[in-house]
């Protein structure tokens, strides 16, 4: 199936690389007219060969320029919401700072950027908002991811309150939450416990591999396009069976 999202305007955070940047690639692939934001220049600037011309540079923690950014980008059909970290720890290893960072990039953004973007759907009567949460922490516990975790289950909650306010109005919000995934963060989270870091991660997977970027654009393709317009408020489990 082509052009599945074909005459649909799409923004989509955290870009560069990653779920973002697999997402803003399949988005344009289905048709869709991208608007691609990180705080990564050079990342975006290699999206151009993807078909995504439109990007610029975001910090989604100010909220002026998320406000900003609304009003250049006009009225869009789908916002992706793709910004995160993840901290490694228990409440033990999380501090004041650690935990307001988190909750700022993880969860907050999402509210600036839904809180920007929305009036616009709601005068046009659509729109498809897709925030990537986490099976951590909305499904399952994971070892040290303790404020990671409580940021995901926020998403989760964030998302169905969207969801039920808006459900008259033509809008939809749903969320993902992915396993593990094979992303440049991931990588680096592996390298840095050492040379068996990668397979520490492979053998929590019930499946014996992690999952790809391109996986997880493929649901957000999905509940993007109309295929999924009577699915709203729900929390998509996308995680080779860790859960299970």
């Amino acid at each position: 199936m082509t052009d599945r999202l074909k005459g649909k305007r799409a923004f989509v955070t955290a870009a560069a690389a990653g779920i973002g940047r697999a997402s803003a690639i399949a988005f344009a692939r289905e048709g869709a007219e991208v608007f691609a934001t990180d705080i990564d220049d050079a990342g975006l600037a290699s999206l151009a060969e993807h078909g995504i011309a439109r990007t610029a540079k975001l910090d989604v923690r100010d909220t002026a320029a998320v406000e900003a950014i609304a009003r250049e980008a006009g009225t869009v059909d789908i916002l992706l919401n793709a910004a995160g970290f993840v901290h490694h720890g228990t409440v033990l290893d999380c501090s004041d700072t650690d935990w307001d960072f988190s909750f700022d990039l993880n969860v907050k953004s999402m509210h600036r950027t839904i809180r920007a973007f929305l009036p616009a759907m709601l005068e046009a009567g659509r729109g498809s908002i897709v925030n990537i949460s986490s099976a951590a922490g909305v499904f399952k516990a994971a070892p040290n991811r303790y404020v990671y975790g409580a940021t995901k289950a926020a998403v989760a909650a964030l998302t169905r309150a969207v969801a039920v306010d808006f459900i008259t109005r033509g809008i939809r919000c749903n969320a993902i939450c992915p396993g593990t995934i094979e992303t440049p963060s991931m990588l680096g989270r592996a390298a840095a416990l050492g040379p068996q870091g990668r397979e520490m991660f492979v053998s929590r997977q019930p499946m014996g591999r992690l999952g790809n970027s391109e996986e997880i654009a493929a649901l957000a393709v999905y509940l993007a396009s109309d295929e999924s317009a009577f699915t709203t408020g729900v929390a998509h489990i996308i995680d080779g069976g860790w859960t299970l």
